[in-house]
């Protein structure tokens, strides 16, 4: 089997977590297998470096300073597997062998990095690369970055382009989380998560995975997320299942927006949640939600738009917060699931060519990864031809 093992900088912060990962290492190149290495600047070596940086420095002088971290971690962890009569080598920006090139624009050149990452899995039968995480190298030689998490992008991007046969993320948690240890209670570990869930709550403040690493993996590319004390490179930790996908979405049938006004909505806690529990108890669906503030808007199936308007207002005549209720029909949902996970403008790609084609948007709702749009039913088809046309 082909691994590409990626260690966090927790998992290299003492020399004691580095012979760690070496053993580690060693015991599965001794069973057999095919291991590359990614490494992190140990412990927290990036963000001081950062911070030493007390002048305006030019971007080429920063990539320069900051690999520094990084490149002290391969040495280190090389030395570690030579000690124990592993064949390796590191690599670094400027190395021969170096796999990670960058563009003019600092974006991922894929076919040169193709390319290289292939001749270097070739060598994976005789040799154990350990291998900078989070740096890359443009066409002129120059050291650039792959920004926040890109230790975890370098290891599942050479993963896929290497064709391992499992990328594992070795840090300082069990695996992904049923929450936060630190603050819920009997949190456990999730043996398995699917990429879509965990792309999500990546990009709402989980530190497992790096959103901009998820892209990378495919179906036929298995990662996985294991605490650096498991000492098991090939057991243990959370399973990440599946690929993430751009997919482009038309609701079938039309919904319908029903919206509640009221002078004080937005200072009146529990109000959004007695709502959407009075259409639960009905067994009406909530397609999605927004708020405004003096306003809660619930979408709803157009079927049942006459039974949530009678439902909702009868909590308006108890409820002196409230004042009316209004129903709109005949409302389309586009949704747009994926996009580059570094780029924050999905939200403006979708929504511009329906501003310039003038048609009207009666909400957009964002989640970490899609955009929903509501239009008039009748402008459906163009707006859904305009979205394609955009991906």
């Amino acid at each position: 089997m082909r691994v590409i093992a990626k260690f966090g900088g927790t998992s290299l912060g003492s020399g004691d977590r580095i012979n760690r990962a070496a053993d580690s290492i060693a015991a599965a190149v001794e069973q057999g297998h095919e291991v590359g290495v990614v490494a992190s600047a140990m412990g927290n070596t990036t963000d001081e470096l950062l911070e030493d940086i007390e002048y305006d420095a030019q971007a080429a002088d920063r990539a320069e300073i900051v690999s520094m971290g990084e490149r002290t971690s391969v040495r280190m962890l090389k030395g570690a597997l030579a000690a124990r009569g592993i064949d390796a080598i590191f690599l670094e920006p400027g190395s021969d062998d170096w796999p990670i090139i960058t563009d003019e624009y600092g974006e991922v050149d894929v076919e040169e990095t193709q390319k290289r990452a292939h001749a270097l899995a070739g060598q994976m039968r005789d040799v154990v690369p350990v291998i900078t995480g989070f740096l890359a190298e443009d066409h002129e030689g120059n050291v650039t970055t792959l920004g926040r998490g890109g230790s975890d992008t370098s290891a599942v991007m050479l993963g896929n382009y290497m064709d391992a046969d499992e990328v594992v993320i070795v840090t300082d948690v069990e695996g992904v989380m049923t929450g936060d240890p630190r603050v819920v209670e009997g949190a456990r570990n999730v043996g398995e998560i699917s990429v879509d869930e965990l792309r999500s709550l990546s990009f709402r403040g989980a530190e497992v995975v790096a959103p901009s690493a998820l892209s990378y993996k495919d179906s036929n590319l298995s990662v996985r997320v294991t605490h650096y004390q498991h000492g098991d490179l090939l057991t243990g930790g959370t399973s990440i299942e599946g690929e993430f996908q751009n997919l482009i979405d038309l609701q079938e049938e039309p919904t319908a927006c029903v919206t509640v006004a009221g002078r004080a909505i937005r200072n009146s806690p529990g109000i959004l949640g007695e709502l959407a529990s009075a259409l639960g108890d009905a067994g009406i669906n909530i397609e999605a939600n927004s708020s405004g503030m003096d306003s809660l808007t619930f979408y709803v199936d157009e079927d049942d738009a006459d039974d949530v308007e009678a439902l909702l207002h009868d909590r308006i005549v108890d409820d002196e917060t409230l004042s009316s209720v209004t129903v709109e029909d005949d409302i389309a949902v586009i949704r747009v699931t994926g996009g580059d996970p570094g780029q924050a403008a999905l939200p403006y790609q979708v929504m511009e060519p329906l501003a310039d084609a003038h048609i009207h948007l009666y909400d957009v709702i964002t989640s970490a990864t899609s955009v929903s749009v509501f239009v008039p039913w009748d402008d459906r088809e163009q707006a859904l031809e305009l979205v394609q046309g955009v991906f």
